[in-house]
């Protein structure tokens, strides 16, 4: 079958175009083994010395390890229950903690949510250490502390703690304040009183407060609830002097 002059002048290009793309690489290929021939038959050329210039010793005595009672990890790393506020004077723990303090391992502190399998998971994830929590009663008032430590090697767990309970407190109507020397730390007291699911006609409601704040590795969390509206004085007073304590 004949071609036409117009395909054989397409033939004729794309035939002179890869004859042109061997050429160049048979070229380069060339000059790649020419170029190592060369570099063979040269002298090595010497390295720079591998020196740099003598750093001068620092002369004098280091700075002196701070004290105990300035140094925040010293304290934080020792028994935990030693940093919890001591109940007033006149006040009383309550029958199921009689001793005032306990521990609560990861387990009993998921407990304390809504949702304690969610709950233990993010305590996982949080890395938590340890916690603690003291609880007595006053004026009427039940007061319950609680200081949670996490390892903090992937991030600041401590701060996201305080961060949520704070969210959390402000799903009811309160009034709050923030607490002084704490940074985002607030206390809240909730302007309507709780409708725990069981209350008999006739009891009366039960009004609360609480705070949370954080400090280091540790987050704090304060509650105050009794039949009365819980008093602003209260809970700062509670929670300042915890903080104070961190």
């Amino acid at each position: 079958m004949e071609r036409t002059e117009e395909e054989a002048g397409r033939r004729r290009r794309g035939r002179t175009t890869a004859l042109i793309g061997t050429a160049l690489v048979l070229g380069l290929v060339a000059g790649t083994c020419t170029g190592y021939l060369v570099q063979a038959g040269r002298e090595p050329t010497p390295l720079p010395p591998l020196s740099q210039p003598v750093l001068a010793q620092a002369r004098g005595e280091g700075p002196a390890p701070l004290p105990a009672s300035q140094d925040r990890r010293v304290r934080t790393d020792g028994d935990l229950r030693e940093l919890l506020l001591k109940k007033p004077r006149g006040a009383k723990h309550t029958e199921w903690l009689r001793e005032g303090v306990r521990w609560l391992d990861i387990a009993a502190l998921a407990e304390t949510w809504t949702q304690p399998g969610e709950a233990f998971g993010d305590l996982v994830m949080d890395e938590f250490r340890r916690s603690v929590m003291t609880v007595w009663e006053d004026d009427g008032y039940t007061v319950v502390i609680r200081l949670t430590q996490f390892r903090q090697e992937e991030y600041t767990a401590a701060t996201d703690a305080a961060d949520d309970a704070q969210r959390w407190a402000e799903v009811r109507p309160n009034d709050s304040w923030a607490i002084p020397g704490t940074g985002n730390g607030r206390a809240y007291v909730m302007t309507e009183p709780g409708t725990e699911p069981g209350i008999e006609p006739g009891f009366a409601p039960e009004y609360s407060a609480e705070a949370h704040a954080w400090r280091g590795d540790i987050a704090m969390s304060v509650w105050v609830t009794g039949r009365e509206p819980v008093p602003k004085k209260r809970i700062m007073d509670v929670a300042e002097r915890q903080m104070e304590r961190l």
